[in-house]
């Protein structure tokens, strides 16, 4: 990378991805250039992973090696607007909306004469709709490569449409955390429904109303404010409500919301703020009205909120859960779920099974329909242990298991592991009742410094042909040796300076080191058949159990 320190500059700054659009390239490209000219210019704003260029000068490069092309209109207003606005572009955005909103009046304040002229150019040259649509995508493509929860990611988006289905003309479309309507205009037809929506931010909720009027979508309302402490939808029963709440978050307004009856499930803990919202958009559907909620992965089997995940199954109101694939949100790579609720048009309506569906093996931009693989319905009695955990990838991986071949796999490695055990016990004869350390011996601390013995990891090995490793180690772990490793409070660890051998010649050495080579194998295999037989047992008796596996002959 020939990137050189760049002098402070004042003027409108561009990402790799907005130089690609005034050259005409491709991203790759404009990274190639970085690394191949000395001359391009350096960084001058930004991070490592998502720098930021001087316009001015990426132009005049670009004009200089004749790759450049004119700026546009929509280019040159998106730089003013981030000059303006830097890190507040919702409100920049909602700003270019209320001046076309407003025809010929007067501009918004806050937005500068030269942003007013290129939108006002745009505006006469196209459709105002078209543009405040352009500049929505900019906006949720900046957000995504800085990695922010700010807007769904277009990824959510597209999952949440899949999976949401076919929506009916007529519906009412509810969205209680709709940011900038992304969700909300996203799901269903594009004219019919009625879409509510309600946001805390104020020029989130504006931009998004704006945004909707625009583009020609009647039907429309967005309300300001905060709909866990201040629904202002309170009377609304939507057929499907859609939302991507604000996740991790422990100010949610627990303590102001206590005796809600919103919370027929039960009251969410401080962190469980996801299950509230969860709650809050149940509580907005009407008899066979579905809920479509995006939830953090955590939120399957974290212990705060099992006893409301425990209600959810019992009442048979979860029909769905989805894994989606790591890299579908925005900001990390971590998996996402897709939680789908349904309530019961009567008592005998509601679900007896939970469809789980792990996709978390895909790629984010594969097909989202699932393989046959990928799914399992699970009786929800499954479900009510004690963990109550509903990630998908646990329950899919079991329903799919092979249960036959499994068992008849541990438990023939089982019986070859125990046919071997006796094998390996060696033989020994009485001796002659003294200790070995009795006698003559030596301190491994000496056979260290005399370069016989090196402190390997975990225990110390031998260097010489005239020391035998098994032997070494075989005494070290004996009774005496292990006395003097052991702590005061029990804790054994092994004292390889402080312990003693005894001394024997080479050849008896290696007598002892057979036998203790022999005893450690033996150990080994030994701890080997305990872990089969927890493993075959466990796996007998689920299988047994779930109808998997049937008593033989």
């Amino acid at each position: 990378m020939a990137d050189h320190p760049a002098p402070p500059v004042s003027g409108p700054l561009v990402t790799g991805s907005e130089i690609a659009r005034l050259a005409g390239v491709t991203r790759a490209a404009v990274s190639n250039w970085r690394r191949r000219y000395e001359d391009f210019p350096a960084p001058a704003g930004g991070g490592a992973n998502s720098p930021l260029f001087d316009l001015a000068a990426v132009q005049a490069w670009l004009d200089k090696q004749r790759k450049g092309q004119d700026v546009s209109a929509e280019v040159s207003l998106w730089q003013a607007l981030r000059v303006a606005y830097g890190d507040e572009m919702i409100g920049g955005l909602a700003d270019v909306a209320q001046l076309f909103a407003g025809g010929e009046g007067e501009a918004p304040e806050t937005l500068p004469t030269d942003a007013v002229r290129l939108a006002r150019q745009l505006g006469d040259s196209g459709s105002p709709g078209d543009v405040v649509s352009a500049l929505t995508d900019r906006f949720t493509d900046s957000v995504r490569r800085a990695g922010s929860d700010q807007v769904t990611s277009p990824r959510v988006v597209r999952a949440v449409r899949h999976f949401a289905g076919e929506v009916s003309a007529d519906a009412t479309l509810f969205d209680p955390a709709c940011g900038i309507g992304t969700l909300l205009l996203a799901v269903g037809p594009e004219f019919g429904p009625t879409r509510c929506g309600q946001e805390a931010d104020a020029r989130s909720a504006r931009f998004a109303q704006l945004r909707a009027d625009l583009t020609g979508r009647t039907g429309v309302a967005i309300r300001t404010g905060d709909s866990l402490r201040d629904d202002h939808w309170s009377d609304l029963k939507a057929d499907l409500v859609v939302c991507d709440p604000p996740v991790g978050t422990t100010d949610w307004g627990r303590e102001d919301l206590l005796l809600d009856s919103r919370w027929e499930l039960g009251t969410p803990s401080r962190a469980e703020g996801e299950l509230a919202w969860l709650q809050h958009a149940y509580a907005h559907t009407v008899p066979g009205g579905r809920v479509l909620m995006v939830m953090p992965a955590s939120v399957a089997y974290r212990k705060a909120g099992r006893r409301i995940r425990a209600e959810l199954v019992r009442r048979g109101l979860l029909t769905h859960v989805i894994a989606l694939p790591p890299g579908t949100a925005a900001s990390h790579a971590l998996p996402v779920h897709l939680w789908h609720l349904r309530r019961p048009r009567s008592p005998d309506d509601a679900t007896v099974k939970v469809r789980m569906v792990d996709l978390t093996a895909n790629d984010p931009d594969d097909p989202l329909e699932p393989e046959p693989d990928q799914t399992a319905d699970v009786p929800l009695i499954e479900l009510l242990d004690d963990a109550v955990d509903l990630t998908p990838g646990r329950h899919v991986e079991e329903s799919h298991r092979d249960y036959a071949t499994e068992y008849r796999t541990l438990r023939q490695e089982l019986v070859e592991q125990v046919s071997l055990l006796a094998d390996l016990l060696p033989t020994l004869m009485e001796g002659g009742g003294a200790s070995a350390l009795e006698g003559p011996s030596v301190s491994v601390a000496d056979l260290a410094r005399a370069g016989l013995v090196e402190y390997g990891d975990p225990e110390p090995v031998s260097v010489s042909d005239q020391l035998d490793t098994d032997y070494l180690r075989g005494f070290l772990r004996s009774a005496a040796n292990t006395r003097r490793s052991t702590s005061a409070s029990g804790t054994y660890r092994l004292d390889g300076k402080g312990a003693r051998i005894p001394q024997m010649d080479i050849v008896e050495q290696r007598r002892y080191g057979a036998a203790f080579r022999a005893l450690q194998e033996f150990e080994e295999r030994a701890r080997r058949v305990v872990e089969l037989s927890r493993q075959a047992s466990a796996l007998a008796r689920d299988g047994l159990g779930n109808g998997a596996l049937a008593p033989g002959d």
